[in-house]
């Protein structure tokens, strides 16, 4: 069940050294091919890392919190075209959390790195960077790189008592949900 992928579900940054399968990596793929999109359009667009030297590169896309790509076995950098969608960010933030959810379903740690409006260094931004490194067309934008591999952590799920349910309101903003 969906519920119990989501309690269970943490970001995990520390991987085993083993290389992910090709049938969990086409099954992860796919749950993103079926993410839904407004009126269809797909502007997302993948790309499925394995390359060690390119994780690496990847690893220093920006300044704080991608670094530990370079331990990981896979990666999967979500692109969108913004000219065919005007929601490109939403849609492929949607397609981003079933490749997510998916791996969680695999067994996969998995962990969204936010590429979008981040900077590299040296007044680069992180999508000059990945643009330069992975040849992207230029009219792509990076949403986000999702890492993946075999969980080298374990995390207890967050307790359900400290979910904020006070931020659930009923028919209007004074009303909690809650009570």
């Amino acid at each position: 069940m969906f519920i119990s992928l989501a309690r269970n579900r943490r970001s995990i940054r520390k991987f085993l050294n083993k290389k992910v399968e090709s049938e969990k990596i086409d099954l992860m793929i796919e749950a993103a091919l079926r993410s839904p999109s407004s009126m269809g359009r797909a502007p997302w667009e993948f790309i499925v890392v394995e390359d060690k030297d390119i994780l690496k590169g990847l690893s220093e896309a920006k300044i704080h919190g991608s670094g530990f790509l370079k331990d990981a076995p896979l990666a999967i950098v979500v692109c969108a075209d913004p000219k065919s969608s005007d929601v490109w960010i939403e849609d492929a933030s949607i397609a981003s959390t079933f490749i997510f959810m998916q791996a969680e379903s695999l067994g996969l740690g998995a962990c969204w790195i936010q590429i979008r409006d981040r900077n590299h260094g040296n007044g680069i931004t992180s999508q000059t960077f990945i643009v330069n490194l992975l040849n992207l067309p230029e009219h792509l934008k990076v949403l986000s790189i999702i890492t993946l591999g075999y969980p080298d952590e374990k995390k207890a799920p967050h307790q359900k008592e400290t979910l904020k349910y006070n931020k659930v309101f009923l028919n209007t903003y004074e009303n909690s949900y809650y009570q």
